[in-house]
């Protein structure tokens, strides 16, 4: 579909009814995209809805629960049906349980893999489906630094986002080998000011936090269009994140003793748990969260190594310009040395 004469880009995005995915559903919709918007909570979706047309876009509103294939594979049906080909699809549904291991339940540790890796599997092999006969399309899996580096009390979390790593590596290959032209990519975020905190399982004794340094959810949304525009392999993003994911190539070890010492209070705020609150873990919590969570006090809405990364082309010329010039001016001072 056009708009003076450009083409509109199609864009499905889960979780896209609240935190990373509304902000990047908002960062999509300034671009004029039509988007396919699923996530389970009808209030938050309606209102992604909502700004997306204030904003120029256009949305598509599907109750969608991404463990279910049948409905993930009726979504994007829907979409396509709505505004034709898909050309980006962003897998970004997520939940969580807070707890050591020995307090996860299995019917826990199911869920969440459910949705967190058979959520992106099946979002995935939907777009396949459309995107491959088609030779052409960009595939981004919305991860994190806790794919390389796990943490404590978050081992469900950890463990889907390693899982998702792989897969995507296994499929970026099979996609090579037949000579496709579909782009799988991942963005790897780092610690986040969303709305999860206010609704994730938890049996911490206090409420949870992200570990800082705590960025918010238009960074990571910038970076999720931009690696979908640039069709980028993998893109950390944030200094914590980079250095989590180095880190644990070199010292694993010292990394193990770190985060036991540092993150296990550090994501704990002050304030004593709620024993009472609702959790989305089985069921949305009926109402509109948003994008932002309760931190922003203490969030960077600006990342330099975001701003590098994005522009690192340019930031390679330059360098070459500089080396060059540098290159000059020593062999312009040799021959100004007398022999």
């Amino acid at each position: 579909m056009k708009r003076n004469g450009e083409h509109r880009k199609v864009v499905v995005v889960t979780g896209a009814s609240a935190g990373v995915g509304r902000a990047t559903v908002r960062e999509l919709a300034r671009e004029g995209a039509l988007i396919g918007l699923l996530a389970r909570g009808l209030e938050g979706l309606e209102d992604a809805r909502r700004e997306v047309e204030e904003l120029g876009g256009r949305a598509l509103v599907l109750p969608t629960d991404v463990s279910d294939p049948d409905q993930v594979e009726e979504a994007a049906e829907a979409v396509e049906r709505e505004f034709g080909p898909i050309d980006i699809w962003i897998n970004c549904a997520m939940v969580s349980v807070f707890a050591p291991v020995w307090q996860t339940t299995p019917d826990e540790y199911k869920r969440v893999i459910e949705v967190n890796y058979l959520g992106y599997v099946y979002g995935t092999q939907a777009a396949l489906k459309r995107m491959k006969p088609r030779d052409e399309g960009v595939i981004i899996q919305v991860s994190s630094a806790l794919a390389f580096r796990s943490i404590p009390l978050q081992s469900a979390y950890c463990a889907s986002k390693g899982a998702i790593l792989r897969y995507s590596e296994s499929l970026r290959s099979e996609l090579i080998h037949e000579g496709s032209r579909v782009h799988v990519g991942m963005v790897h975020l780092p610690a986040v000011n969303t709305p999860q905190f206010e609704q994730v399982r938890s049996r911490l004794p206090r409420a949870p936090q992200p570990v800082p340094p705590i960025y918010q959810p238009e960074v990571a949304a910038r970076a999720i269009v931009h690696a979908a525009h640039a069709r980028r392999r993998s893109m950390a993003v944030g200094l914590s994140a980079l250095k989590a994911i180095i880190g644990n190539r070199f010292i694993p070890g010292l990394l193990d003793r770190y985060l036991a010492r540092v993150a296990w209070d550090g994501q704990m705020t002050d304030a004593p748990a709620d024993p009472d609150r609702p959790d989305n873990l089985w069921e949305p919590l009926g109402r509109d969260l948003g994008a932002h969570g309760d931190f922003d006090a203490r969030s960077r809405g600006f990342s330099p190594q975001l701003w590098m990364n994005e522009h690192r082309g340019v930031l390679g010329v330059l360098g070459l310009a500089a080396a060059a010039a540098g290159a000059a001016w020593l062999w312009q001072r040799t021959r100004e040395e007398p022999g």
